[in-house]
């Protein structure tokens, strides 16, 4: 007989079968060990053992943590929160030989049923800068984030995060290393398609007040370019959305918002479209360290790319020569990116990103993990 797989936690206080990051780690793990996912949502893969949590965080617990945040009690904040409740709960009676905690929320629960080397610990943001353009959130969460850094993840076997920018603000502000997992797409079997006239843009994501999409669909209306912007954004009915639906209204035919696609149709959609865009001010720091899924989803789509001075993005850009950076994030600058726009060199930045595409596959990243996690296992 041969001997038993060697049995691996993946845990993410996240939807997991709608968490693509999460999907790919349980996808890379769940031939060669014996995995148990834990996290909110439905079984993310038929065959692998899933713990569902429920969310159940009530009014009264959010009164009593803010009091412990201002008291800086963290470590009982934590102790007592619902969700780190129900998956120390739900983990009771289990044993592992190594868990891959996704981010900083689920580390405490990593270390209470694992030794500290045993865990690796996949930080998907840069966790003091992730809302910090809110005081309230400096003054409270921010040094909670600090502290669950130096308690957990300096103690970690190993760590990975999504961008270089992040990882060098991990090693300088907290001391540990990371290596590097960015959220890129699968590999694709597309084709560039044509250029058509007008070109035609398009942007998909979150609905979220702090991207400022409404910048992108006004340089859009506002260019000298013969340019269209198609749209695919999550949180239809919620505020924002409206407001953006409203704007497309007012700017004219040039601007369309479409519902959001699933993610399994994503690419194919668009890759009926010339160029995607994504200009990400820097609202917070996090946003500024960002190296976002959409840049790869466009690549993988075989488009060019219109971006903003975002570090990571820029780099990977300029580096397989993909697109145009504007100046700045203001409408403005975006407006001037999109003018200079022709057909030629739309269709040169397309062909770039089809041979860019295998190196900037999720396939291309996975050995970092597969790396971390088997010395989790089978430490030297």
């Amino acid at each position: 007989m041969s001997a038993a797989k060697p049995r691996l936690l993946i845990i993410s206080f996240s939807d997991i079968s709608n968490d693509a990051r999460v999907k790919k780690q349980i996808d890379l793990f769940s031939e060669r060990y014996r995995v148990t996912t834990c996290g909110f949502g439905p079984q993310p893969r038929v065959g692998v053992e899933h713990l569902q949590l429920e969310h159940a965080v009530s009014q009264g617990f959010k009164y009593a943590e803010a009091v412990l945040l201002r008291l800086r009690a963290y470590g009982i904040a934590y102790r007592f929160h619902p969700t780190a409740r129900a998956a120390l709960r739900a983990l009771t009676g289990h044993r592992f030989d190594a868990v891959l905690a996704n981010d900083l929320d689920t580390l405490g629960v990593a270390f209470a049923v694992a030794e500290p080397e045993a865990v690796h610990a996949d930080l998907h943001e840069y966790f003091p800068g992730l809302n910090d353009q809110s005081p309230k959130w400096v003054r409270m969460r921010k040094p909670a984030h600090e502290w669950a850094l130096r308690r957990y993840a300096v103690r970690a076997g190993s760590v990975t995060t999504v961008s270089d920018t992040i990882a060098d603000r991990y090693a300088r502000e907290f001391g540990f290393s990371s290596g590097v997992v960015r959220n890129a797409a699968p590999l694709a079997t597309l084709a560039p398609t044509p250029v058509a006239s007008p070109i035609r843009v398009v942007h998909s994501g979150g609905a979220q007040a702090n991207r400022r999409i409404e910048v992108m669909m006004e340089a859009v209306a506002a260019s000298s370019a013969d340019v269209t912007l198609d749209l695919y954004l999550t949180g239809v009915g919620s505020a924002y959305h409206r407001s953006l639906e409203e704007l497309a209204a007012r700017l004219g035919s040039r601007i369309t918002l479409h519902p959001p696609v699933p993610q399994s149709e994503l690419i194919e959609t668009l890759n009926a479209y010339d160029v995607g865009i994504h200009v990400l001010p820097p609202t917070n720091t996090n946003n500024g360290l960002a190296l976002p899924n959409k840049f790869f989803d466009y690549v993988q789509a075989r488009l060019a790319l219109v971006i903003g001075p975002t570090i990571d993005m820029e780099q990977l850009l300029r580096q397989y020569d993909l697109g145009v950076v504007a100046d700045g994030f203001d409408t403005n600058t975006v407006t001037a990116a999109l003018d200079g726009l022709t057909a030629e060199e739309v269709e040169r930045w397309k062909r770039n990103a089809d041979a860019a595409a295998p190196e900037n596959s999720a396939e291309s990243q996975l050995h970092v993990w597969e790396a971390a996690v088997g010395e989790r296992i089978a430490p030297a």
